[in-house]
């Protein structure tokens, strides 16, 4: 039989890569192309959508000859995004109006304020599932609709179009200006504040409440099912799903049943627990989100809990504090001391998301004495990626009433065994690695080989799943874990306070 393969482009917040996978879910091939970050001013970040473009075709043009003169064929493409990037063009011409609002964009912030005020905002939350807030794409659109000039009449009038960065790619790939397909998936239209969660489908009320003009707005696909033909690659090859970045890691770490739970440890971190096809409504401070859906079955949903700042603290010890040379070696610095030596970072940079949604907050370095070396530092920066999970899990366990037996993990930072035996011990539960890191490529992959039949259904799937290492809870630290945990909570108020206008 000739071997089958899926083609799998990650379209990240710093970089795109094309990856080629078998059926066994094993890396076949892979290309990555960075591309620019644009910083105009303060709070503002920018990405040009030209650029992601041609990185796409470049990688996954180079990937596909690479796996040329192998004994199969390539038989559909997956793509899985950055969330909430927002980007809008022409109709006509394909030309972006503007660059990318990527999601780390915090202009929006007044915007939010205003929107937030407004005595109907309660139908925001009610209807999507979240709260208002700059991190999506609804205040984003909204500002760019009302910045740019004539894009509202001419949004009106069918001539621009808005997508997320799936939305982007699939128009370029099915032929742009000329007949391409302006789809999104579930996933992706959940991050936009404009979607009804329930139904999966655009709601009029919201759109109204957001000043959003329905015709510039793509059709909303299920996660897994044909989207079109990718004309623009060297083979034509079927776009067989899309996912957003993080339902894509939970897809491809086989979370397929209520209760199971991964979290991607990148520049930030996104922790998702399947809740299956109920939606629940979270009353802590947790995203309620689409999970994926598969062509002419119910979506099932998850919570999410969404931390800003992770891996870019590390970036920070390095590159603003100077104290280490690269990211891997805060694991070495860090196992100079014993504890943190009292001494807790809260890494709001930009305010702080899931539990809290504080977004006047600011970073801080508390319990500092004369005691504290740059190895306390270097601890406490680990560790506070470690008290922010122990927030969100308590969060997701109030809301779901699900336990969470075991939390699968991926990212650059799951190779700090320092912080992953740390987590295990603050969460009181096992984590576990996979042995195929890549599962933000490997969930797209599964949702593109899925649509056409590589694969028969997601229970295939999980016989790809092996365990790299695992790290277990040490009861003997709970008590001392707890203490330290009071502590973390009286920093973050702190940091709550800094921004409050009349704390200043």
């Amino acid at each position: 039989m000739t071997e089958r393969y899926v083609l799998a482009v990650d379209q990240g917040t710093t970089s795109t890569r094309a990856i080629v996978f078998d059926r066994g879910g094993r890396l076949v091939a892979v290309r990555q192309r960075e591309h620019r970050q644009f910083f105009p001013r303060p709070g503002w970040v920018e990405h040009d959508p030209e650029e992601i473009w041609a990185n796409t075709q470049l990688t996954a043009a180079q990937v596909l000859r690479d796996v040329a003169g192998r004994p199969g064929r390539v038989v559909a493409l997956g793509i899985a995004n950055q969330r909430e990037t927002t980007v809008v063009w022409e109709r006509a011409t394909g030309r972006p109006v503007l660059r990318a609002l990527v999601w780390q964009d915090t202009r929006t912030g007044p915007l939010v304020e205003e929107l937030s005020a407004r005595p109907d905002a309660a139908i925001v939350r009610e209807r999507a599932g979240m709260e208002i807030a700059g991190y999506f794409a609804g205040p984003r659109l909204r500002w760019v609709l009302d910045a740019v000039p004539r894009a509202r009449e001419r949004a009106e009038q069918g001539e621009l179009l808005f997508g997320t960065m799936e939305s982007w790619l699939i128009w370029n790939l099915t032929g742009g200006p000329d007949g391409g397909v302006h789809v999104t998936d579930v996933t992706n239209a959940s991050r936009t504040l404009l979607m009804d969660v329930r139904t999966c489908a655009w709601d009029p009320d919201l759109l109204d409440f957001f000043g959003v003009p329905a015709a510039m707005l793509p059709e909303i696909r299920p996660s897994i099912g044909v989207l079109g033909t990718a004309t623009a690659l060297p083979v034509p090859v079927p776009i067989g799903g899309a996912l957003g970045d993080q339902q894509a890691a939970l897809f491809g770490q086989t979370c397929f049943s209520p209760g199971e739970a991964k979290c991607t440890y990148g520049t930030g971190s996104f922790l998702l627990q399947n809740t299956g096809t109920e939606l629940v409504h979270s009353a802590h401070g947790l995203i309620s989100t689409v999970a994926y859906q598969l062509a002419g079955e119910p979506a099932h949903y998850a919570l999410e809990g969404s931390i800003a700042v992770t891996g870019a603290l590390v970036q920070w010890l390095r590159d603003g504090l100077g104290l280490i040379g690269s990211a891997p070696e805060v694991e070495t610095l860090a196992r100079t001391v014993d504890d943190n030596g009292g001494c807790y970072i809260v890494p709001a940079f930009s305010g702080l998301l899931a539990p809290h949604w504080q977004g006047e907050a600011r970073g801080l370095v508390a319990g500092l004495t004369s005691y504290v070396t740059k190895g306390h530092l270097a601890r406490a920066v680990l560790e506070a990626t470690g008290w922010q999970t122990r927030d969100v899990v308590r969060a997701m366990d109030a809301d779901s009433g699900l336990h969470l037996s075991a939390l699968r993990v991926d990212g650059g930072m799951t190779t700090n065994n320092l912080l992953m035996q740390f987590l295990a011990d603050v969460l009181d539960t096992p984590v576990v690695r996979p042995m195929v890191g890549e599962t933000v490529s490997l969930g797209a992959g599964y949702a593109a080989g899925l649509a056409v039949g590589m694969w028969s259904d997601t229970g295939a799937l999980r016989g790809n799943w092996h365990r790299s290492a695992q790290w277990s809870p040490r009861p003997q630290r709970a008590a001392e874990l707890d203490a330290e945990y009071a502590a973390w909570e009286r920093a973050v108020r702190l940091s709550i306070a800094w921004g409050d206008r009349h704390f200043r």
